[in-house]
């Protein structure tokens, strides 16, 4: 099936309800959406795009990328949604690699794109969605259910990003598990969109379009506490994705202010840790409203659930060890622990954390040897190590890779040091993570410069930021000698962490 099917039902049975809000104005009802989805999709079509092309979305969260999403699947065709924090040239080489036919972004990206030498046609949203004509005559193309709908790119240890190939079928499930496991939606809801689109917030659009839910953009076009709190007052039953920063944000902006979350219904957080200080504070603040899940790329959203009742829950004997746990398998999948041999370990025991089932993904795109390595036997091993209790409770202990989260956030340190050593006058390089108090990770840069040479911290952030993201850069430099080394040459990064 198409998941875009889901906008045109709910267009028939509830054409007249209130869809899509920049701020609090509505921009759009759902027959309205539902239009506009359906001329990108005309429009695209004109333009030689075909159901099984590729089409990417480089933008902050605003409407147009709702009628953007929608089109590309009524078109028939495959969206690449593309992180907007990203930098130009990152940006260029996912739409590159995706084999992309046409870029939608908006007028500042496109900027950035063309400067940074965008392969291919590049169009503005938002004068797309407000030029073409209602087409409301066209059906949607049909999609098989394991036909590719979104190419989600995640970085890889080797600083490469990888393609995660997301079908329909990944996507049903995925909002089959959020009805299930995660929390009900209805029509009277509302879905605010303050983290990136291109993610975890993104990724949940399609349950509450098939429930009939308001979609609502802050005008900030982000994430501002005092924002959120006053959408929440005037909706009401109000939905959001957040990741753990996000929601200490929330708590201390309200003990500041003096805000209650009024309109809050539930918060749904993941991204990276979560302190237990940190949501028992918020759990304190704001009451029985936080749901935590577990998911990567390669399952999008759709791991593990800890739900509201064992978050809130003070009651139970292990109650805080449920809380720091990352809870238990969603309805559609099946998690194991395995040990290096891939054998299964009993309860309590520590190895790798594996899933399989049909939110799983088919594999990495035009990448058979990483798809080899991940996928065996038709479990996703995901890389990260931990342990289940005897009651079906999942904890995180470790990353097996050297992943960085910073605010929700992935940062892999291979890409930043890739950049670092790119500088003439840096001779060695090497990227840890640093426990921040409100990120929860800051990247930290050890490097070693060319002899005689003098480098300040200046100019070391100036070549990040022309290479790289932003959020990626290291808020700190460390200037060294020589990086500690074991026998074989390999970088200490237990030494450099206790440096830190």
């Amino acid at each position: 099936m198409n998941i875009g099917s889901w906008l045109s039902r709910r267009a028939r049975q509830s054409p007249k309800y209130a869809a899509v809000f920049d701020g609090i104005d509505c921009v759009a009802t759902y027959q309205e959406f539902d239009q506009r989805a359906r001329s990108v999709a005309h429009w695209l079509k004109d333009q030689g795009v075909a159901p099984g092309d590729r089409v990417a979305i480089f933008m902050e969260n605003r409407p147009d990328y709702l009628f953007v999403l929608y089109g590309v699947w009524y078109a028939g065709a495959a969206v690449v949604p593309i992180n907007a924090k990203l930098h130009a040239k990152e940006a260029c080489w996912i739409i590159e690699d995706a084999d992309v036919t046409l870029s939608f972004a908006s007028a500042d990206k496109m900027t950035a794109l063309m400067d940074a030498g965008i392969a291919g046609q590049i169009v503005d949203a938002g004068l797309v969605c407000s030029e073409t004509a209602p087409h409301s005559e066209a059906e949607y193309e049909p999609r098989k259910p394991d036909d590719l709908a979104w190419l989600f790119y995640t970085s890889g240890t080797t600083g490469q990003p990888k393609g995660v190939m997301i079908t329909h079928r990944m996507l049903v499930s995925m909002s089959m598990n959020y009805l299930i496991d995660v929390d009900s939606v209805s029509d009277e809801d509302t879905a605010i969109y303050a983290a990136p689109m291109s993610h975890g917030a993104g990724l949940y659009n399609m349950v509450h379009v098939l429930r009939g839910a308001r979609h609502v953009f802050p005008a900030s076009r982000g994430f501002e506490a005092g924002e959120i709190f006053e959408l929440a007052r005037t909706f009401g039953s109000t939905h959001m994705f957040a990741a753990p920063t996000m929601v200490k944000r929330l708590t201390d902006a309200a003990n500041v202010s003096g805000a209650d979350g009024a309109g809050l219904r539930t918060i749904v957080y993941a991204g990276g840790p979560m302190y237990e200080a940190d949501i028992l504070a918020a759990s304190d603040t704001f009451g029985d409203i936080f749901v935590q899940i577990y998911g990567q790329g390669e399952c999008p959203m759709g791991i593990t659930v800890l739900s509201r009742q064992d978050v809130s829950d003070r009651y139970h004997t292990r109650w805080k060890d449920r809380l720091g746990s990352v809870g238990k398998a969603q309805s559609s999948v099946e998690v194991r622990v395995a040990d290096e041999k891939n054998e299964i370990l009993n309860a309590n025991d520590t190895g790798e954390i594996q899933v399989r089932g049909d939110t799983v993904m088919q594999g990495y795109w035009r990448n058979p040897q990483d798809s080899a390595k991940t996928l065996v036997d038709g479990w996703l091993k995901t890389g990260d190590l931990g342990f289940i209790d005897t009651d079906g409770y999942v904890s995180l202990v470790d990353r097996s890779k050297d992943l960085i989260i910073s605010g929700g956030t992935n940062i892999y340190p291979r890409e930043v040091e890739e950049v670092l050593l790119q500088h003439a006058d840096v001779s060695e390089a090497s990227v840890v993570g640093a426990f921040h108090p409100e990120w929860g990770e800051e990247v930290v840069a050890f490097v070693v410069l060319t002899k005689g040479v003098v480098l300040n911290d200046t100019e070391l952030d100036a070549h990040c930021l022309g290479n790289i993201a932003r959020f990626k850069r290291p808020k700190r430099y460390v200037q060294l000698n020589e990086l500690p080394k074991n026998n074989y040459g390999k970088v200490l990064k237990t030494e450099l962490r206790a440096m830190l």
